[in-house]
């Protein structure tokens, strides 16, 4: 897929209120850069969705087929998790960075959304926690493929994790949600985060199920009718 065209796709998804975009984080340099993400990352972006529809066509890593609406859908819902929960990314090898942040996404299945985060935030020290095998080797490949490093790949539950937390944990579109929420939430270290990609009428219950978080306003997921993004606080 065209690097320009996934740039016009995510444009609603990575335009940032304020002057500083999270995504475009190098000087900018003419011919080399788009508005909002650097070419370096749209090309990763498609080198990940040509894996993603090899793979698919193979084992069922999204329902989703059409390429647009990977991109938005996907990759665009990430993006603006990433927009919101990094609004000022460090460059690797700044002092920021060196104290690296660690997040789990749990339930990962096709990477998303911990993978674009990373593209996103490359000094994050990231966990994908997938107990599918096939989707397990597949985040491999995706890693290899955009030569990703500090990434754990976690072939398990996360239920079997009970000795890890992190700084931040994501989770979306997960099945059991009512029983994987608090499993999530245990992961998460004192004074950490818990970030959802969930739909409106799943606030509500995961309020009530997590009364111990302090919980951010729901931010409305551009082009989506009732997809949200929540960040409860430990």
């Amino acid at each position: 897929m065209r690097p320009d065209r996934i740039a016009e796709l995510l444009e609603p998804f990575v335009v940032a209120p304020a002057t500083t975009d999270p995504c475009h984080s190098e000087p900018a340099k003419a011919g080399e850069e788009t508005a909002f993400l650097s070419l370096a990352q749209l090309q990763s972006i498609s080198t990940y969705i040509d894996i993603l529809l090899r793979w698919n066509a193979r084992i069922n890593l999204t329902a989703i087929r059409d390429p647009d609406q990977i991109v938005t859908r996907h990759f665009g819902e990430s993006l603006f998790a990433a927009r919101h929960l990094f609004p000022q990314t460090a460059p690797v090898g700044t002092a920021a960075a060196a104290n690296r942040m660690s997040v789990a996404d749990v339930g990962s299945g096709a990477g998303f959304p911990g993978l674009p985060i990373k593209l996103c935030a490359p000094h994050i020290s990231l966990t994908l926690i997938e107990s599918n095998q096939k989707k397990a080797t597949f985040l491999r490949e995706v890693m290899r493929a955009l030569i990703l490093t500090d990434i754990n790949i976690q072939n398990s539950r996360a239920e079997a994790l009970t000795s890890a937390t992190f700084d931040l944990v994501t989770l979306r579109a997960v099945e059991s949600f009512a029983t994987i929420l608090p499993v999530a939430a245990g992961l998460v270290a004192p004074g950490g985060r818990l970030a959802l990609l969930i739909s409106t009428a799943q606030l509500e219950p995961a309020r009530s199920a997590l009364p111990q978080f302090a919980w951010s306003n729901p931010e409305p997921i551009p082009l989506s009718r009732n997809r949200i993004l929540v960040v409860a606080s430990l």
